[in-house]
């Protein structure tokens, strides 16, 4: 999206368009044999890669381990012209593996008061479809990351306004990026990335644009990562679950420094 600014700086005022992140609601909608479609998620995305977003998010929420039968928009009547595309309808082929309208560890992040103790549970009991049992970056490899991560991010070229995260080997080399306002949801769209491209969501580090809070560390140990490599700080249940879990916790990443709290 497109918009005019004014500009200030010490040589004066200038007037010019700019490029803004889009942000818009998305609506997740579950279905299987024998269940009409049901929301169970809204979330503030960018626009683009919705399908994965929404199958990566099955994934880290515990509901599923496979990828879904189908995906689409939906295509309600009584739905906006511009909603049409803000709405996705994940079908599976047999029913979730839990609940979906239980609360558990996915459904709050740090300003939604999520009680420690009963969440670090219920996030260690979310099964992982496959765990990362091959070697993990070096100190060095992690140290390169957020570098080659961002070389990768062409929306926050554009707008400055995204978050990105990405999925990589142990040699550093990256598999899958993906860019949106929200870190979550740029997480969810790699391992959505994944599941639909027919693979594991399991790899040998996520790496991720901002700080390290809880909600990252779940979706990491849901899709089996071995490392969680973070260019900001963690939170202190971030790394009691990451040390729990045995996930690999690397925060205040760069060229020239990283520390493991994990």
């Amino acid at each position: 999206m497109r918009s005019t600014v004014h500009e200030f700086g010490t040589d004066g005022e200038r007037r010019h368009d700019d490029r803004l992140a889009t942000e818009e609601p998305l609506e997740i909608r579950l279905a299987w044999p024998g269940a009409g479609p049901r929301r169970v998620w809204v979330t503030m995305r960018t626009p683009g890669h919705d399908f994965e977003l929404a199958a990566g998010w099955l994934v880290h929420e515990g509901l599923v381990t496979a990828p879904p039968r189908t995906i689409a928009y939906c295509t309600d009547e009584d739905l906006a012209p511009e909603q049409q595309f803000n709405v996705v309808t994940v079908t599976l082929a047999g029913p979730p593996s839990r609940d979906p309208g239980h609360r558990h560890a996915g459904s709050g992040s740090s300003a939604c008061g999520v009680c420690g103790k009963d969440t670090i549970a219920e996030a260690l009991a979310a099964p992982a479809a496959e765990r990362w049992t091959g070697p993990l970056p070096s100190a060095d490899v992690v140290r390169r990351l957020p570098d080659a991560l961002r070389t990768a991010q062409a929306v926050f070229d554009r707008t400055g306004g995204v978050h990105a995260a990405g999925l990589a080997t142990p040699e550093g080399d990256l598999l899958v990026v993906r860019e949106d306002v929200g870190r979550h949801n740029a997480v969810d769209k790699v391992t959505g990335a994944r599941v639909m491209a027919g693979h594991s969501p399991a790899g040998a580090a996520l790496v991720v644009s901002g700080r390290a809070g809880f909600e990252l560390v779940q979706k990491a140990v849901a899709a089996g990562t071995g490392a969680l490599v973070a260019v900001g700080a963690p939170t202190s249940l971030a790394v009691t679950l990451a040390q729990q879990a045995g996930l690999a916790l690397y925060g205040f990443t760069s060229r020239d420094r990283t520390v493991r709290y994990a």
